[in-house]
């Protein structure tokens, strides 16, 4: 597989059955940053050239630089310097910290800067976010004709840097803890950033499924979004939804107004509120299956092409061909360098209050990562803006930011 059809950077021999594998692919991938997959299944003469560079080790993943150099199983880290990523901040006090480099924190980021406020974004993967791993995105204002995630990802960044915000990737926050008045913000390399507020938007990560075919297909036919993704199915024969509960029935009836046909997929029984499952069992448009495990999202050239499942009572194989796989299966907010420190709904969302402020003084919430948003790009970006105004307001309050003479329309 090649990222793009530009030349490819470096290279990735692998298999589709190691780990480390995918965590390297998906590192690169993040990144946008171009590269050839080998699979030493697939290719008889890799297993040979592994050898070859680690003088009879055969241990994947093995990536070969631009330079000809290579590492054997590298962390993100050191792919992370093999790519020149800023890692390190420059100063260890700023007036705030935003964790999260995705749409929301971005957008908190150009405001900040155009509000004076000395801010620094750490993000622990690539700047960016899921945004910039999406293969298009039709519905943010602006763009009639859409956009890749990875070019809008890259006019976020862009204008970021414009205006001097520090952008620090691949690196992890571990802890936020209050210190007097001030946070201190501990990263994974050892440095720790002092400020008088921090800005949380690290988002969420749906769940996945962990079957074959999932990671190969994110993108190609598996998504997680149908308000994002399902409007390129229009006239689709029929879409799979993966999920029982009120999300995946609220996106399958969604994903409705654009295929034919909707088969249900859940490993239990239906969970969603009494109405949607009434409002989707009484839709001749819907078919259900209750009590599957998925086995494997098949496809072929680069496409998805059918979800495999298992009955759980007969162990009957079945194969579903769909257009598109639809998972509905929860999300996670990345949000566990906080611990329980902060308050959080049942979902272990952020709950802030009406000014996004968290349970924590000072530290505020954007975007997915919060409890109520909406996991929709646009809302992101309003809910950083948001947060930042905010901030500002706090750290007026709190004597660390002039209250401006005139508060004009920007």
């Amino acid at each position: 597989m090649v990222a793009n059809v530009e030349k490819p950077v470096m290279t990735v021999y692998g298999a589709s059955w190691c780990p480390h594998c995918k965590r390297v692919k998906k590192f690169l991938a993040a990144h946008r940053v171009r590269y050839t997959n080998i699979d030493i299944d697939a290719d008889p003469t890799a297993i040979d050239r592994v050898k070859e560079l680690q003088d009879g080790g055969q241990i994947i993943p093995t990536v070969v630089y631009p330079d000809g150099t290579h590492e054997v199983n590298p962390s993100d880290e050191a792919l992370a310097r093999h790519l020149g990523l800023t890692t390190a901040a420059t100063r260890s006090a700023y007036d705030l910290v935003i964790v999260g480099g995705g749409p929301a924190g971005l957008a908190a980021a150009i405001y900040a800067a155009r509000e004076g406020i000395d801010a620094i974004v750490v993000d622990a993967s690539a700047l960016g976010g899921q945004a910039g791993i999406s293969d298009r995105i039709d519905n943010y204002p602006g763009f009639p004709d859409g956009i890749s995630g990875g070019e809008l990802a890259d006019r976020f960044v862009a204008q970021a840097r414009r205006y001097g915000v520090e952008l620090v990737s691949a690196v992890s926050v571990t802890s936020v803890e209050r210190d007097d008045d001030d946070l201190v913000t501990s990263l994974s390399t050892g440095q720790q950033l002092t400020s008088h507020a921090v800005i949380v938007a690290t988002g969420s990560t749906y769940r996945r499924l962990d079957v074959p075919g999932e990671e190969e297909f994110i993108g190609a036919g598996v998504h997680f979004c149908a308000t994002c993704d399902g409007p390129f199915y229009k006239g689709a024969d029929e879409v799979v939804v993966i999920g029982g509960g009120n999300s995946a029935l609220e996106e399958g009836l969604h994903l409705s107004e654009f295929a034919k046909k909707v088969r249900v997929l859940t490993r239990s029984g239906l969970t969603a509120s009494p109405l949607l499952q009434e409002r989707v069992r009484s839709d001749p448009q819907f078919v259900i299956h209750t009590g599957v495990d998925i086995v494997e999202l098949e496809g072929g050239k680069g496409r998805f092409a059918a979800v495999v499942a298992r009955d759980r009572d007969s162990k009957e194989i079945q194969r579903y061909p769909a257009a598109a796989a639809f998972v509905f299966i929860g999300l996670s907010p990345n949000a566990g360098f906080l611990g329980d420190s902060v308050r959080r709904d049942d979902g272990r969302f952020l709950v802030t209050s009406p000014t996004m402020e968290t349970s924590m003084a000072g530290v505020f919430a954007a975007g997915d990562v919060r409890s109520g948003s909406t996991k929709q790009l646009g809302s992101a970006v309003g809910d950083g803006i948001a947060a930042l105004l905010m901030t500002r307001r706090y750290l007026e309050v709190h004597h660390h930011k002039a209250v401006p003479l005139v508060d004009a329309c920007r």
